[in-house]
């Protein structure tokens, strides 16, 4: 059986600025969409198709559109189902809820994306706040999957949001911009273990994780033995940060078949590609005939 390859953390950019006006979060493009400015849908497919990706949950560029996901939305229309939209949002924002049911209901994204730092902005510290709340409530009870890009030091505020909702799905891109460089047993990780007694909490292993494992003694197929061990290979999955990553998507997803192809065969899948599915059961059911969006 042919083992399905979906993406959860790829981003598009759309050549048009001015039908889709920049609007980075903290005022400042990053590095790599100035410099891959233009990576639209097109593009990802062709990319998607010469790597043999089927499917792709794509993720806001934030530091490009900030919370104005259009070009998003409509590449997710465009797409006949080869890619869902993961849109992002402000939790602090007065309209935060009439503006999650118009991205999910109205626009059809299938999930949301916190952006609380990057090489735009420093950490947030909003996270748990109470005014966040309302909307942490509200995907809560509605099991919407939120993915939250963070540091280290903001874990304590995940974790109080977590100890209100101990179920809530949450995806933590790039294993919370961990660097595995260090090697087993892996101490710079010892922060996020207490994450895997919440059922919810899933690894996002992008770029950066598989990267940082593969110059450590223990490799990145190491370092994905380690994770399994602590949340199981139904809570991770795999994101290239395509075109964010600087290298082909087809070298991108080599470093994932390194990495994985000594695991066993149930974690391999998971990370290929199972629990996005399960993550985004949009893709999971779309009929996804291999057309090119043109």
């Amino acid at each position: 059986m042919t083992r399905q390859l979906v993406d959860i953390h790829p981003h598009i950019i759309s050549p048009d600025t001015e039908k889709y006006p920049l609007a980075p979060l903290g005022g400042v493009r990053s590095n790599w969409s100035q410099d891959r400015e233009s990576a639209p849908l097109k593009a990802l497919i062709s990319a998607m198709d010469a790597a043999g990706v089927s499917r792709a949950a794509v993720v806001q560029s934030s530091t490009t559109y900030g919370h104005d996901n259009s070009y998003l939305a409509d590449s997710v229309d465009q797409a006949d189902g080869r890619i869902s939209g993961v849109c992002s949002v402000g939790f602090m924002e007065d309209s935060i809820l009439d503006d999650i049911k118009y991205w999910i209901d109205d626009r059809g994204m299938s999930g949301l994306r916190l952006f609380t730092t990057g090489s735009t902005m420093q950490q947030a510290d909003w996270l748990d706040d109470e005014k966040a709340m309302v909307a942490w409530d509200y995907v809560a009870e509605r099991d919407i999957p939120v993915c939250v890009q963070l540091r280290v030091t903001a874990l304590p505020m995940l974790m109080n949001v977590l100890e209100r909702h101990p179920r809530l799905r949450v995806v933590l891109d790039h294993v919370v911009m961990t660097e595995f460089v260090e090697g087993p047993p892996y101490t710079v990780a010892e922060p996020i273990w207490r994450l895997a007694d919440h059922p919810g909490v899933h690894l996002k292993v992008t770029t950066k994780t598989l990267r940082t494992g593969a110059r450590s003694e223990g490799g990145a197929s190491g370092v994905l033995r380690e994770l399994i061990s602590r949340f199981g290979s139904d809570r991770m999955a795999w994101g290239s940060n395509w075109p964010a990553s600087d290298a082909s998507l087809e070298s991108l997803l080599d470093l994932l078949l390194v990495a994985t192809a000594d695991l066993p065969e149930a974690d391999a899948d998971n990370i290929c590609g199972r629990t996005a599915l399960r993550l985004y059961p949009q893709l999971a059911t779309a009929d996804i005939a291999r057309s090119r969006a043109s």
